[in-house]
C-alpha cells in the first residue's frame, strides 16, 4: 500500500525508462517476509532483497537494503553509520517518508523522498551481484535491475548511497 502522493509502478517504469535502466518484472502473489518469496525467488537469477526502515534516537531516518540472508546487527549498526542508537522506524513515519507501508518497503521508495531526508545503505553484498531484485513498490511483483542501474537510480532521486559491509559489522 502507499499514500496518494506515491508515485505508481508505473511512474517508477516511466522512470526507469528515462535512466535507461532496464527492467524485468515478475507479478506474484503478496509477501511480506524473505521466506514467504522463497519459492518464487528460487528460479529468480541474481541476489534477493530485505529492507530495513530505522529511525535513530536524534530523528534521523535510515533505509538498509541488504541481500536477503545478511544479518543486520541493528544495534550495532549506529557507530559504524555516525548516528544515535536506531529502532525500526514507526508505519507513519514510513508512509510519510518513504510513501510505503511495512512489507512493500523497497529500495525504490526513495523516489518518494523528494526532500532525500532518508539516508540509503546499500549493503555491499548487493553490489557483488550482476542482478538484484526489489520489490517495485507493492509486495506483490518483484523487479529485476542491474546492480549498476540501482545505483543510478539511487542517485538520479538525490540518494547517495552508503555502502556498507553488513555481514563484517561484529556483536564485539
Amino acid at each position: 500500500m502507499q499514500n496518494a502522493n506515491s508515485v505508481t509502478r508505473l511512474e517508477l517504469f516511466q522512470k526507469f525508462d528515462e535512466l535507461g535502466i532496464k527492467h524485468t518484472t515478475r507479478e506474484h502473489a503478496p509477501f511480506f517476509t524473505v521466506e514467504e518469496g522463497a519459492d518464487i525467488k528460487a528460479d529468480m537469477p541474481g541476489a534477493h532483497t530485505k529492507n530495513l526502515f530505522l529511525k535513530d534516537k536524534a530523528g534521523a531516518f535510515f533505509l538498509i537494503c541488504a541481500q536477503s540472508d545478511t544479518a543486520i546487527k541493528i544495534n550495532k549498526l549506529h557507530p559504524v553509520l555516525g548516528c544515535k542508537r536506531l529502532s525500526f522506524g514507526k508505519p507513519e513515519a514510513l508512509l510519510e517518508n518513504l510513501g510505503m507501508t511495512p512489507g512493500s518497503v523497497t529500495l525504490f521508495s526513495v523516489i518518494n523522498d523528494l526532500s532525500a531526508q532518508v539516508t540509503l545503505v546499500i549493503d555491499k553484498r548487493l553490489t557483488e551481484h550482476d542482478i538484484v531484485n526489489f520489490h517495485p513498490l507493492l509486495n506483490d511483483a518483484t523487479t529485476a535491475i542491474s546492480t549498476q542501474d540501482m545505483l543510478k537510480f539511487a542517485k538520479a532521486t538525490g540518494h547517495e548511497p552508503i555502502i556498507l559491509d553488513l555481514a563484517s559489522i561484529s556483536d564485539s
